[in-house]
């Protein structure tokens, strides 16, 4: 089987919002409220190119991106990615972050920034690393993660 990469439609809603719940509830990679509603998740991640990645007509995963900033930042893009519990590991994150890149090129951006990747998600860093970002920055203590307390939000990088 191949995993498919599409764009969101209002029927992956409830498996795209289960994904955000399990995330976001866990506290452990992710600064979005835990307390969030589906239609406060909906306003924040449904907004924009949103993508969904799709294996044998499961959502295992998601994505949403964008421009950075307006204004004189928009030249900067930037992009968020959520994977099912269940399918880490199994390279869908890569295939979301590797379609973010993709699309950033095309679209003309001259790079990709990522604002707030949790220390500790060591393998969110590495394979942001993998595809060629770099850590340029960390907020210290910007993160209260359940099991090792305030922790690093890393500022990633990749210029195009």
């Amino acid at each position: 089987m191949t995993l498919e990469i599409r764009p969101f439609t209002a029927a992956d809603w409830p498996a795209v919002w289960a994904i955000i719940q399990e995330v976001i509830r866990a506290r452990e990679t992710f600064p979005y409220d835990p307390d969030m509603s589906s239609a406060e998740a909906r306003d924040v991640w449904a907004s924009g190119r949103t993508m969904v990645a799709v294996l044998s007509g499961k959502v295992l995963g998601t994505a949403k991106m964008g421009p950075n900033r307006g204004g004189p930042g928009a030249h900067i893009a930037t992009a968020s990615f959520m994977v099912a519990a269940s399918a880490r590991g199994q390279g869908v994150g890569t295939g979301l972050c590797r379609e973010a890149i993709s699309w950033a090129r095309h679209e003309g951006y001259a790079g990709m920034q990522f604002n707030a990747v949790v220390a500790t998600n060591t393998a969110a860093v590495s394979l942001y690393e993998r595809e060629g970002f770099e850590v340029i920055g960390t907020v210290p203590r910007a993160f209260e993660h359940p099991a090792h307390g305030r922790v690093g939000l890393h500022v990633m990088f990749m210029e195009f």
